[in-house]
């Protein structure tokens, strides 16, 4: 999975394998902590990284959200919804970022 990963965290991952494969496992047990649908759990996670204002996470979770069946224009929703609490500014960019990934697959 590591040669997987983009950027820093991939050289992180294959630096650091012990500390990846911790990451990895916390990231499994939060999954699957409750009722969430696969599909909910992705939007969610979509939608804290823009929160985050987490270039690098929206456009991982837009493109794994794109591989496991939803659409752009879901994604784009997600931004749309964050004009509420986090203003346009951040929607806009997060807009940008899910379309980086989207328009281009």
């Amino acid at each position: 999975m590591t040669q997987d990963l983009p950027g820093a965290a991939g050289d992180i991952a294959k630096s650091h394998p012990a500390v990846w494969d911790a990451y990895a496992a916390l990231g499994a047990a939060t999954s699957t902590a409750g009722s969430l649908s696969d599909r909910e759990r992705r939007l969610v996670k979509l939608a804290l990284a823009i929160g985050a204002a987490s270039e690098g996470a929206v456009h991982s979770h837009a493109r794994r959200g794109l591989a496991e069946g939803l659409s752009g224009d879901d994604l784009k929703q997600v931004a749309l919804l964050a004009i509420g609490p986090l203003g346009f500014p951040r929607a806009v960019a997060a807009m940008t970022w899910i379309t980086d990934v989207s328009d281009s697959a």
